[in-house]
């Protein structure tokens, strides 16, 4: 006769965190491979459109239609969050104000001002086309809360590594993929918007799903393994463009190279896809949907038979309120959610992430040269990210992310005063390095971990507009980063140094924002942090 397993098996609980962490893994890869196309893409979508006037109106209609489609989408999602939030009556009177505000906006600031092919509006065409996965991510991030409660984690990242595939074969093959007939780069920018609804749904169920899974006390080691993934991820593509690069000349890459850099991501794709289908849906969502005795034979793996059922008991009555609104715990969880998602993007990192072969390029490095001086990048974030794994848990999220910030801060500073005064060497070379090193050991893993533990189980789906708010965050920064460092005035007048300052501000209020008003979160189980927002 077998005797019951009194001990969680961390064999178990490893292999099906491995598993999840692989839909970070694609998120920074889907992210980040773009990093070795910028200057590809531009010459093959964006630079013909000086010579040729017809395909330029066509390229200027369509994109006109697309950010128009685009500012309809994200207004109607934050519209959403107002029904969730205020309920029927009040959140109809803030959601149109919402859209009304975004209407002028749209109108007044975009549909007016671009009707010419002129400097600002390629640039602008420019930008747009290497952050329209982030519109995806918008989308994936708001409706992550309704997937991941209405057919589960693990299905909703099924259909996230669906996506992540498809998005690989029609981003390297935008021409052969044109299922609507209009521009091979309006047919390039819809795949990459595919894949970031993919991106944007992984981005919130894997550290969910880990969350659930892990065992408390170690639940920021396990949760901070996504970012790692993510990490990981990027550093991956780092080096398979960097390979593909060094396959041929810049002809051969503008031309052709950079459509395998996109079909590249159909192997972890494919490997993720089939793997999910090996691991359980979580407890605490198997409980949601009355399958106690599920929950219960997944614990006893989890945690051992003696704490199963307890465990239960707190799953259960934390989930009572399964429809609570969310803002039955107030107002401050929600704005301390969406302030951290905020902050995370505004000081920056994405411009590191996505542009760092065009800053080094900027600095006088060549394409290879650059593309290889990316993956010194990729591996500084990598590193530091494992010393916040093993960090987050001893020392706590608060101290790590006001660290993180004040250095990212300094680090800011210091490389807009290099690119300033052209002063492009060492020095510039380690703010940057030492700017990626800060935030991987701080904003980069520790926000997902805050973010997958401040909610209550009762509103867990508020943390979509979290995420939400972190892909929109994403999209302004990356989207204005081209204007800006593209600018001929702002060059004369800072030489690509006025954006970094920007961001350096950020860094710092960053950190005074975590000291000041974001609870720790150390130590404490999912049912405790219901608790604290009860008090």
């Amino acid at each position: 006769m077998s005797q019951p397993q009194t001990q969680g098996s961390k064999m178990f609980i490893l292999s099906i965190t491995l598993v999840a962490t692989l839909g970070g893994l694609l998120f920074g890869y889907d992210t980040a491979v773009i990093n070795g196309a910028i200057e590809a893409l531009k010459v093959f979508f964006v630079t013909p459109l000086q010579s040729d006037n017809s395909l330029a109106l066509q390229v200027l209609s369509e994109y006109k239609i697309i950010v128009s489609l685009c500012f309809v989408v994200i207004s109607t999602l934050v519209s959403s969050f107002m029904f969730r939030m205020y309920g029927k009556k009040k959140g109809m009177i803030y959601s149109t104000g919402i859209i009304t505000l975004v209407a002028v906006i749209w109108y007044t600031q975009f549909w007016l001002s671009v009707n010419e092919i002129s400097e600002n509006t390629l640039n602008s065409i420019n930008g747009f086309t290497i952050s329209s996965a982030l519109i995806g991510c918008i989308i994936g991030g708001s409706i992550g809360g309704y997937l991941s409660q209405n057919i589960g984690r693990k299905k909703g990242l099924i259909l996230a590594a669906l996506l992540f595939t498809l998005s690989a074969i029609g981003s390297a093959m935008p021409e052969a993929m044109n299922i609507f007939g209009a521009g091979t780069i309006t047919s390039f920018i819809f795949y990459r918007i595919i894949g970031g609804i993919g991106v944007g749904i992984a981005s919130m169920l894997s550290p969910m799903y880990i969350a659930e899974i892990a065992p408390a006390n170690i639940r920021g080691k396990l949760v901070s393994w996504n970012q790692f993934a993510i990490i990981f991820g990027m550093l991956v593509v780092y080096f398979v463009n960097y390979t593909i690069a060094l396959s041929g000349d810049d002809g051969w890459l503008n031309e052709i190279g950079w459509r395998y850099m996109f079909a590249s991501e159909t192997i972890p794709a494919i490997i993720f896809l089939i793997l999910l289908l090996f691991v359980p849906e979580t407890p605490r969502y198997l409980m949601l949907k009355s399958q106690d005795d599920k929950a219960k034979d997944l614990l006893n793996k989890i945690v051992g038979s003696e704490k199963a059922q307890s465990l239960m008991k707190d799953i259960k009555q934390s989930l009572v309120e399964k429809n609570s609104p969310w803002l039955s715990f107030g107002g401050l969880i929600i704005i301390i959610g969406v302030l951290l998602s905020v902050f995370q993007q505004f000081v920056g990192i994405n411009v590191v992430l996505y542009y760092a072969s065009e800053i080094f390029r900027n600095m006088g490095s060549d394409t290879d040269t650059s593309l290889l001086q990316t993956i010194i990048v990729g591996a500084i974030n990598l590193i530091f990210t494992v010393l916040a794994i093993y960090t987050v848990d001893k020392f706590g999220r608060k101290p790590l992310m006001i660290i993180g910030g004040i250095g990212m801060g300094i680090c800011m500073f210091a490389l807009g005063f290099a690119f300033y005064f052209n002063q492009m060497g060492l020095a510039a070379l380690f703010a940057m390095l030492g700017y990626v090193a800060f935030f991987a050991m701080s904003w980069g893993p520790v926000t997902w971990v805050l973010l997958s533990e401040i909610f209550p189980n009762s509103i867990r789906s508020a943390m979509s507009m979290a995420v939400a708010a972190q892909w929109i965050a994403n999209l302004i920064v990356s989207w204005t980063f081209p204007m800006m460092n593209d600018n001929t005035w702002l060059t004369n007048q800072f030489n690509h140094g006025f954006s970094y300052w920007i961001y350096g501000f950020m860094g710092i209020l960053a950190a005074w924002f975590v000291w000041k008003i974001v609870p720790e979160t150390k130590g404490k189980s999912l049912e405790d942090m219901q608790k604290l927002w009860k008090e």
